[in-house]
C-alpha cells in the first residue's frame, strides 16, 4: 500500500519558534495535533525524525506526512461570494461577515471553502488537506480580503511568504476612545486564555505578536483607525487593542459593546453601540508578490455596507452614508508604507 502524501516546505524565517508551535501555525492545526504528528514520527526535519522542541533554522526542510484517514467530501454550498481578484494561480475573496473560512466541527458544509467549491474553483494544498486553498484566515465576524491558492505552487509560495511576513494585510476598524497621533506599536505576546480556549489573552508565556495602528479620523467617542499585522495570531488586533483600553467597537468577546467613555460622550457611545451589528473590523488592503509572475499585487476593499451606519455615527457625519467609497474619501488608502522602526 502506498504511503499517504507528504507536505514539504522550507523555513523562510531566520529562526522559527519550537517545531510543534511552528507547524500548528503554518499548517493551521491545533498544537495538540501538531505534537501528535511529531510523536508518531510523521514529521522529518532535514530528513531526520523531529523533536517538538526543535527550533528550525532558516532553509531547513520540513516534511509532514499525515496519517491515512477517510476524507470528508467537500460539499458545494450556494453562498454568494464577491471575488476581488482572480487568475489561474490565486483568488482574492472579499469575505462577508458571518461566514466561517474553512470546514470544522459545527460548520462542515456552510463555509467559504464550500462556497469556493460550488464556484468550481480548484483549490491548492496537499491532497486531502482539511483546509484546501486557505493561506490565512479571518474571524467569522470579520469581513474583507482573504487570498486563496488555486494551485499547489501558489499554496506553497504564498504560505512561505506569509511566514516570512511578505504579505501585507491592513485592516480598517473603529476603536473606542482615541489612539493619538502617529503610528502606535502594540507588542504583546498572545496565548489561549486560561479557562476559556475560545478566547485569547496577553500572556508572558505566549507567542510573540506585534500590531501597528494609526488613527485615520477622530470621532467623539471612537476613532476610525488603520491596523497592520507584523504577526498573524488568532484575534490579534482585537486582543491588542483591548489590552491598551481601546477595544474594537462592537466586539462582544473583548469588551467592544460596553464602553462608556465619559458623561460627555455617553450618548454618542450608546448610539454607536446600537448602530454596530458586529465587530467593526474589516480587512481593507492586501498586498503580495504574485507566486507565479513575481509582480506586486495590491487589492483594496471598501468599508462594508452593514457597518456604514456605525461609521457615520462614530464620526458624527450622516453624509458618509451617501459617500460611495468612504475609506477612500477619508484618506485611509492614502497612507504609504508603515514606518519599519517599531
Amino acid at each position: 500500500m502506498p504511503l499517504p502524501p507528504a507536505t514539504r516546505f522550507s523555513v523562510a524565517v531566520n529562526r522559527a519558534e519550537r517545531l510543534d508551535r511552528f507547524l500548528a501555525d503554518q499548517l493551521h492545526l491545533s498544537r495538540t495535533v501538531a505534537a501528535r504528528l511529531i510523536a508518531d514520527g510523521g514529521v522529518l526535519l532535514d530528513g531526520e525524525p523531529a523533536r517538538p522542541s526543535a527550533e528550525p533554522e532558516r532553509g531547513a526542510e520540513i516534511s509532514v506526512r499525515f496519517p491515512e484517514r477517510p476524507l470528508r467530501r467537500l460539499v458545494p454550498a450556494d453562498i454568494p461570494l464577491e471575488i476581488a481578484y482572480e487568475d489561474d494561480e490565486l483568488a482574492v475573496v472579499d469575505k462577508p461577515a458571518g461566514l466561517v473560512v474553512h470546514p470544522a466541527p459545527g460548520h462542515w458544509e456552510d463555509t467559504l471553502v464550500n462556497a469556493l467549491v460550488a464556484r468550481g474553483l480548484r483549490l491548492g494544498g496537499a491532497p486531502g488537506a482539511p483546509r484546501p486553498g486557505i493561506v490565512h484566515r479571518l474571524d467569522k465576524d470579520t469581513s474583507g480580503l482573504l487570498v486563496v491558492a488555486k494551485t499547489e505552487r501558489a499554496h506553497e509560495r504564498l504560505g512561505a511568504a506569509l511566514a516570512a511576513r511578505r504579505i501585507e494585510r491592513r485592516y480598517a476598524l473603529l476603536a473606542w476612545g482615541h489612539l493619538g497621533a502617529g503610528v502606535r506599536v502594540i507588542e504583546a505576546p498572545l496565548a489561549r486564555a486560561a479557562g476559556d480556549r475560545k478566547r485569547m489573552a496577553v500572556s508572558a508565556g505566549g507567542r510573540p505578536a506585534v500590531t501597528r495602528v494609526r488613527t485615520v479620523a477622530r470621532g467623539a467617542a471612537a476613532d476610525l483607525a488603520l491596523a497592520g499585522l507584523l504577526t498573524g495570531r488568532t484575534h490579534q488586533i482585537r486582543v491588542h487593542l483591548a489590552s491598551i483600553g481601546h477595544p474594537v467597537v462592537g466586539d462582544a468577546v473583548y469588551g467592544g459593546l460596553a464602553q462608556q467613555r465619559s458623561d460627555r460622550t455617553a450618548g454618542v457611545a450608546a448610539a454607536l453601540a446600537r448602530a454596530t451589528p458586529r465587530q467593526a473590523l474589516h480587512a481593507a488592503y492586501l498586498a503580495l508578490v504574485h507566486p507565479a509572475t513575481g509582480e506586486r499585487l495590491e487589492v483594496r476593499s471598501e468599508w462594508p455596507a452593514d457597518l456604514r451606519p456605525a461609521l457615520a455615527v462614530a464620526l458624527g457625519d450622516p453624509n458618509l452614508l451617501a459617500v460611495p467609497k468612504p475609506l477612500e474619501y477619508l484618506g485611509l488608502f492614502a497612507f504609504g508604507a508603515w514606518d519599519e522602526r517599531p
